[in-house]
């Protein structure tokens, strides 16, 4: 007698349901950053509030900027040490450009030629190091590291070993302004403060999306179309998974990684070009802080040093982490130097995380 057998499509694999741990390792980025945020709502007085959480996104649109660009290099198998001081560059080089035209030219004409200029100059840090890179076969750690150098001395001879200043007016506007005021009287001014404001008190004003915030967003939504939904994006994935099997495959490995590093210098040049319009000042050293913590903060938003792993909502939740736990240790009254020691936890957590993930696997 036979039984009868359900019919089974043998060609479809059965997927295991995902276990506790599982969930937990795939997102434990999230739930950290949740974790952070009840934590310090709880014990910061303050903390909660829409302007704090304004000035949060605004205080890491540097960092972020600079974290975006290194993401792609980090998932490319690289790393790129040069960024800091070339964001310094570019800041001192918009800085000295806007300071020049002063108030011979209208202001969004002095914006845009200490924009561009600044932008511009930070390329070829990118290239220089791109070529050297994928043509002549040396690791990236010596070439950026050498280009940190470089970059550093440029700042320096440029600024004089001093902060750029800008005294044209407006400049700081642009960097710190907000879209949306709401006035007590009901009306709603857009990028500006009507000037009729008699006996009106700055704390009777609701200030809405600040500039950088905006440009930030506008910059990660920019980053996150180019790498999933771009042919670059994907060959990305794959020079940094198997730069042999991508060469082999038709991906011009050479050109794709000269790119990878001209973006990485565009993007913190951005970052210097957006400090100079936030502070009107440009100065050389003003990345160098902020490189190690960009890529804390794509290490803890899941990349892998090893390449072929990574993605921009990842770095954007380390950036936040990060960005949070600086915050909310102000608001806790605990002394500042504390930060590198929460951060640099946060980063062995993540790596720790990251080889009990592979070993679930």
């Amino acid at each position: 007698m036979k039984v009868a057998t359900p019919n089974v499509d043998q060609s479809q694999p059965v997927k295991a349901p995902l276990r506790p741990l599982d969930i937990v390792s795939r997102a434990w980025s999230w739930l950290f950053l949740l974790l952070l945020v009840l934590f310090f709502s709880i014990f910061g007085q303050g903390f909660l509030n829409v302007y704090n959480f304004q000035t949060i996104g605004a205080d890491m649109a540097l960092v972020l900027i600079m974290a975006l660009g290194q993401t792609f290099v980090i998932i490319s198998g690289g790393i790129d040490l040069s960024q800091g001081f070339v964001m310094g560059m570019a800041s001192v080089t918009a800085a000295l450009v806007m300071s020049n035209m002063g108030s011979r030219a209208p202001l969004f004409v002095v914006v845009l030629a200490g924009a561009a200029v600044g932008l511009g100059i930070g390329l070829i840090p990118g290239l220089i190091n791109g070529v050297i890179i994928a043509r002549l076969r040396v690791p990236s750690f010596i070439v950026t590291l050498g280009m940190y150098g470089i970059a550093r001395g440029v700042g320096f001879i440029l600024s004089g070993g001093q902060p750029v200043s800008i005294n044209t007016n407006g400049v700081g506007q642009i960097g710190n302004g907000y879209l949306l005021y709401l006035l007590p009287d009901g009306r709603v001014s857009f990028f500006q403060l009507p000037s009729n404001l008699q006996g009106v008190r700055p704390s009777q004003i609701v200030q809405l999306l600040p500039f950088p915030l905006i440009f930030l967003v506008v910059v990660v939504l920019i980053c996150a179309w180019l790498l999933w939904q771009t042919r670059f994006g994907r060959h990305t994935y794959a020079v940094g998974g198997s730069e042999e099997a991508s060469r082999r495959a038709g991906i011009p490995v050479v050109r794709h990684t000269i790119l990878i590093y001209v973006l990485s210098a565009f993007m913190a040049s951005l970052a210097g070009v957006l400090y100079t319009l936030r502070f009107s000042n440009g100065a050389a050293d003003v990345g160098d802080p902020l490189l190690l913590t960009s890529i804390a903060a794509v290490i803890i938003g899941g990349a892998s040093l090893l390449g072929g792993e990574g993605t921009i909502i990842g770095t954007l939740i380390g950036a936040l982490i990060i960005a949070i736990i600086q915050n909310g240790l102000i608001f806790l009254g605990i002394n500042p130097f504390w930060q590198f020691i929460a951060v640099g936890a946060v980063i062995i957590l993540a790596v720790l995380v990251d080889q009990a993930k592979k070993q679930l696997v």
